[in-house]
């Protein structure tokens, strides 16, 4: 069976990848929609994958901010509760997880690993953390030992470039230290999103663990998914930009995951139907409609991908602020199917960057006692609450 082992859980071997400003409550309840009818036109009845929350941040759980608690706070109706956590300081991130455990927050925690943005890289945090090993080692150990039997896996990448990768020695030690899974973005650091996805590195992984491995990099449809799984004999598949204004790829995923060519191709009047829906439910959120409204014209934007819209119906939906205006914008569009441009890759792929590291931090696979007290400022004004 097309399934993952998560603790007690079995689920079907797709997951919604934790994007920071993306995957919250409302956006993760309708990509789970989505994989639940996936799974129901597929006459599949378990669980239809994992839909993981946005990043938190270990420091601010663990010192209760009022928005990350918010953050954690699960969809009552996802059988399954992940959380991902991004943390630098093994004390913080044990705290962290031993909370989500001791208050019964979580199904599933996450580490992230793989993070390739400057403003955290730089202080040694994100896919750099892995070159050093014993800090590694240590925040693994720290989540696991605290985790109250609450099933930990991790996300990384490569590593920092071609020359220095660390995917190896991280899945190694991270099995060792009683990880469940792990994750692997087939990108080094320095790439981010640039270029293509060496999936031959998921393979290797593959072959190296007993654990299972989920891969994740250039997943834009039904057909990239089970082509990763054939050339790299993963476990599972992990979707981030892929499902950005396109929930319903969800659909798609979980059906053919089961053997369904059920395959979601909504016209416009079903996408706006959808795009209402989500608007609906980051109001409930929110509590409140023009924040709700701000935090959708991205989502708004990605969705129009593809369609016949026209500049300035494009512009004044991306500055919707009330949900009736949102209404009364989508309606004036008139219908048309689901086009071809719709499909294929999303989000920006950008160029690859030089890799922005602390001082000195490639010269040795151990932290050294300057870098060991800076590496916390790695976690200062990290996205996730």
């Amino acid at each position: 069976m097309p399934e993952l082992q998560i603790g007690k859980f079995n689920v079907t071997d797709v997951v919604l990848a934790p994007m920071a400003g993306v995957t919250n409550p409302p956006f993760r309840r309708l990509c789970r929609e989505a994989g639940e009818l996936g799974a129901q036109q597929a006459g599949y009845e378990g669980i239809s994958g994992l839909y993981v929350c946005e990043m938190v941040t270990t420091r601010a759980l663990v010192e209760r901010h009022p928005e990350t608690m918010r953050m954690v706070e699960p969809d009552p109706d996802d059988p399954v509760r992940s959380i991902q956590l991004y943390g630098v300081e093994p004390k913080t991130v044990g705290a962290a997880v031993k909370i989500l455990a001791d208050e019964d927050r979580a199904d599933h925690i996450d580490l992230n690993f793989g993070c390739p943005v400057p403003k955290v890289t730089r202080k040694g945090g994100g896919a750099a953390l892995p070159w050093k090993t014993d800090l590694f080692t240590e925040i693994v150990k720290a989540a696991v030992d605290n985790s109250g039997g609450i099933p930990i896996t991790i996300k990384t990448r490569i590593g920092i470039d071609d020359d220095h990768q660390t995917y190896l020695d991280a899945g190694r030690i991270a099995q060792d230290a009683g990880v469940v899974a792990m994750a692997l973005h087939g990108r080094t650091m320095a790439q981010h999103y640039a270029g293509k996805a060496d999936w031959d590195t998921i393979a290797t992984l593959v072959a190296e663990l007993d654990i299972p491995v989920l891969g994740n990099g250039d997943l834009f449809s039904a057909d990239d998914a089970r082509a990763m799984r054939d050339h790299t004999g993963c476990a599972g598949i992990v979707v981030g930009r892929g499902c950005q204004g396109r929930p319903w790829i969800f659909t798609d995923l979980v059906a053919d995951s089961h053997g369904s060519t059920v395959r979601a191709r909504p016209s416009f009047r079903d996408v706006a139907e959808i795009i209402h829906r989500h608007a609906e439910y980051s109001i409930e959120y929110f509590e409140e409609e023009n924040r709700a409204m701000r935090e959708m014209r991205k989502h708004i934007t990605w969705y129009l991908k593809g369609f016949a819209i026209g500049g300035e119906a494009r512009r004044d939906l991306a500055l919707v602020s009330t949900l009736d205006e949102l209404d009364e914008r989508l309606a004036a569009i008139p219908d048309q199917e689901y086009p071809e441009a719709a499909d294929g890759p999303r989000g920006r792929a950008g160029t690859e960057k030089k890799p922005h590291l602390p001082e000195f931090w490639l010269d040795s696979r151990q932290l050294s006692p300057e870098q060991s007290l800076k590496i916390h400022a790695a976690e200062i004004g990290v996205s996730g609450g």
